[in-house]
């Protein structure tokens, strides 16, 4: 008895082999390549080329080699997708005794995927199953199918690339690794899903919720509900944000994502390490992280932020205002209101926006408050408005030191650190640089510092200070004189040069005799004699006349 089991299994065992083996050379499902191809252009709107079909009974239907969809004409003349295989799931006893073809499953091997926005805002993808779309350049619009002539039962991507830029520029992104599983596709079904992919610099995303019913007339605004994943995404790697805009940082994201086709909700937390803001910044030192809430009109492509706390350390920021996705970038009008935050807790954000301290130095202690404009595209975002900061220590700079060539004069000494008893200033933060103007600071043993400056795109520093002492100049008489050059006695005008790592103070002399000399002819001899001569101006002798 247990012989003849043996025998029925291997005889068994042998037919099926044989039947791998034989019946796909006896079925031609080559000659289903023209309706496969049909189906799935008429369903999406785009010309489908598939390569050669074969069955294969060990993927359970029907693979073929080297698959395209084409773009839309709008966007490109190259694919949209380009395939290394497709493995076709079909009902095999149906299609090979009564040539019947009942798809329910797609696996797509290797795919690349070519996602472009235009600078309307729109996506390559929108006009996917978009009825009397034309598949290629040139073709009159193809018949559309009706809605329920499309639908397999679960789609599988493999190992696929997505690359994302704009329409008409060179510049684009590669997310690698991407695997999605969908299931119960149809135009008329909700559609459960999971995605996963690798972003550009090693980070990971994943998405999985429900999308659907599908939106014939913009898949983008296909209703969706949600739930996003982001760890260690490189945002200056996106392919969304101009890399020459100097936004960068490692993003982490966890929320959720819910849209009916018109209106979109999103909420959840970001955290992104290593921030930087503009071109002329250095990543900051300590991480930020934005819990917030935001509604997004599709129609109006604008969206506002209804919740906006922005935290680093211990502290909290509101950020406010509304956002704008038509044309070539995202533009934003808000405001970012800070007050009296710990400046411990703000200091390792300064480097993000081009404020850099000298090399070796730290804040200690105090408070900062800032009331500023976040406005323009996202790549060219200006950051503008008061800020000031009380009772702060710059600790490790000697400004004494740094300002020898007046110290010496004056007898000013601050010691290793500098006491800023208060700074105020009005800040304009832009790719370009940081400019501050009405900057005025009171420094603990040296005074009032007022003025305005620059710092550039190369951490290049160019400022005009008028410091105005509290000993009243320490020297006096004649070389008080000098020093205010003109002004009143006890300020001395001075610049600011070097680098923000490293500034370099020195004597504003030349602006200064330009700004104080009554008449040209008077020059420096002038001006050293009344000083030297005891105020008696040398008189010139007169022309006799002719």
């Amino acid at each position: 008895m247990k012989k003849k089991t043996w025998i029925l299994v291997a005889a068994v065992t042998a037919g099926i082999v044989l039947l791998v083996l034989v019946l796909p050379l006896l079925v031609n499902v080559d000659a289903y390549r023209p309706i496969i191809q049909s189906q799935l252009s008429s369903s999406l709107g785009r010309e489908v080329s598939i390569g050669h079909l074969s069955l294969s009974l060990l993927a359970g239907g029907i693979s073929a080699r080297d698959i395209t969809i084409a773009d839309d004409p709008a966007f490109s003349d190259t694919p949209f997708l380009h395939a290394q295989s497709l493995d076709v799931g079909v009902d095999l006893l149906p299609m090979i005794f009564s040539r019947s073809l009942k798809v329910h499953s797609l696996t797509l091997e290797q795919p690349e995927v070519t996602l472009l926005h235009s600078a309307a805002g729109r996506w390559n993808f929108s006009s996917l199953g978009q009825p009397g779309r034309p598949g290629k350049k040139g073709q009159p619009p193809r018949e559309a199918s009706s809605s329920s002539s499309f639908s397999v039962g679960k789609l599988r991507v493999v190992d696929g690339k997505i690359t994302v830029g704009e329409s008409g520029r060179s510049a684009r992104r590669t997310y690698e690794k991407v695997n999605l599983e969908a299931e119960n596709l149809s135009y008329d079904s909700v559609i459960p899903f999971t995605l996963e992919a690798v972003t550009p610099g090693g980070g990971k995303l994943s998405l999985e919720g429900k999308a659907g019913p599908i939106d014939r007339q913009d898949t983008a605004a296909t209703p969706l509900d949600a739930t996003l994943k982001v760890e260690h995404m490189d945002l200056g790697a996106t392919g969304f944000l101009d890399p020459s805009s100097g936004l960068g940082g490692s993003l982490d994201h966890t929320g959720t994502i819910k849209s009916d086709g018109r209106t979109l909700h999103a909420e959840g937390t970001a955290s992104v390490d290593k921030l930087k803001v503009v071109k002329s910044g250095a990543p900051a030192r300590q991480p930020v992280k934005l819990d917030y809430a935001t509604d997004y009109s599709f129609p109006r492509q604008s969206g506002e932020l209804t919740r906006g706390d922005l935290h680093t350390g211990s502290s909290t920021a509101r950020l406010s205002g509304s956002y704008s996705t038509r044309g070539e970038s995202t533009v934003l009008n808000m405001k970012l209101r800070g007050d009296s935050l710990p400046v411990g807790d703000v200091e390792g954000v300064l480097p993000a926006f081009g404020v850099i301290l000298p090399a070796g130095s730290r804040l200690e202690g105090g408070t900062a408050s800032a009331n500023l404009a976040l406005q323009g595209p996202l790549d060219r975002l200006v950051t503008s408005g008061p800020v000031s900061v009380s009772n702060t220590r710059l600790a490790g700079f000697n400004l004494g030191s740094k300002m020898s060539a007046i110290a010496a004069l004056t007898g000013l000494k601050t010691g290793s650190d500098t006491v800023i008893q208060s700074m105020s200033s009005n800040l304009r933060v832009a790719s370009e640089g940081v400019r501050a103007d009405n900057l005025n600071v009171v420094i603990q043993d040296l005074g009032t510092v007022t003025g305005a400056g620059t710092i550039g795109a190369n951490n290049a520093l160019n400022f005009r200070m008028l410091a105005k002492l509290a000993n009243g100049g320490g020297l006096v008489g004649g070389m008080g004189q000098i020093l205010s050059m003109g002004q009143q006695q006890g300020t001395i005008p001075f610049l600011i040069q070097g680098t923000t790592s490293s500034p370099i103070f020195v004597p504003d002399v030349a602006g200064q005799l330009t700004n104080t000399m009554g008449a040209p002819a008077q020059g420096v001899g002038g001006i050293l004699g009344g000083l030297l001569g005891g105020g008696q101006q040398q008189q010139q002798p007169k022309k006799k006349p002719r």
